[in-house]
């Protein structure tokens, strides 16, 4: 009889994926069963995730097709598909983490395309009253502590650092700012009260009630924001993969992540072949 450990749906750390699939049946040379549905393994970035679930649950739905999520920083899950992690898909929050697969040789480079777009905006814990008109306000001494994602390496502190860097204001606050692993990272030290403020995404802002957006970035003088997507190359199942990355492209999943705030890129199923 089969035992198998692959038991868990979504994941959200280290290299579980690899980890389980190393011992996901201890049957020697015994094959799984032709009805069990295929598995699609995602790595996508963790300001997905209640979206990404939501579409994923649809998908499974429709299909005889099995989604497992990988959720966590985009820098974490590249480097994880660069050591070799078992990976069909990824989805990153910023391009750099993208082409760093891409130079490690994984990526169908014909199946890639730009989904999605963000914005950034200023948070404050719900029950703070602190007034935020204008990111010149983050310097009042009563903001002592502002979360961010890792400037260096967390796309959402990357675009951040950018964007404060454009209107003179990074030097001023550096020593305020508290950097984080990911993007849900940084909003939980704003929903814990670890800190005064944060500047995370906007979908990450309206997922939570224990936040309040006190500031919206204005789009057009940030830096782009683009969630690019890519089928992996030497993955197990790269047929379904491409099939789930054009229903990401769908109406359907349109509706989906334009409800959690994020900006759907609709040309994005013309870039697919």
């Amino acid at each position: 009889m089969i035992r198998c450990f692959f038991c868990v749906r979504r994941v959200s750390f280290g290299l579980t994926i690899a980890l389980v699939l190393s011992v996901a049946c201890d049957g020697a040379g015994e094959t799984a069963s032709s009805n069990e549905p295929s598995t699609v393994i995602v790595s996508a970035a963790a300001s997905l995730s209640d979206a990404i679930e939501e579409i994923s649950d649809r998908f499974e739905a429709e299909r005889e097709t099995r989604i497992l999520l990988n959720l966590a920083g985009s820098q974490v899950l590249a480097t994880q598909i660069i050591e070799g992690a078992p990976v069909d898909l990824f989805i990153s929050a910023d391009s750099r983490q993208l082409e760093r697969v891409i130079d490690s040789g994984r990526v169908d480079v014909g199946l890639q395309v730009d989904l999605l777009s963000n914005q950034l905006v200023v948070v404050v814990p719900s029950d703070r009253s602190e007034s935020i008109n204008d990111l010149e306000d983050l310097m009042h001494p009563l903001i002592r502590r502002i979360s961010i994602g890792d400037p260096e390496s967390v796309p959402v502190g990357v675009y951040a650092k950018r964007y404060l860097k454009s209107v003179g204001l990074w030097e001023s606050l550096f020593e305020k700012l508290v950097p984080a692993t990911n993007a849900r990272a940084a909003l939980r030290a704003v929903e814990s009260g670890e800190v005064t403020a944060g500047i995370v995404y906007r979908t990450d802002g309206l997922s939570s009630s224990d936040v309040i957006v006190k500031l919206d970035v204005p789009i057009e003088s940030a830096s782009p924001i683009v969630y690019p997507a890519a089928v992996i190359a030497d993955g197990s199942n790269a047929s379904d993969a491409h099939r789930f990355l054009n229903y990401l492209c769908s109406q359907s999943a349109q509706v989906i992540f334009e409800a959690a705030g994020f900006i759907f890129l609709s040309h994005c199923s013309n870039q697919l072949r």
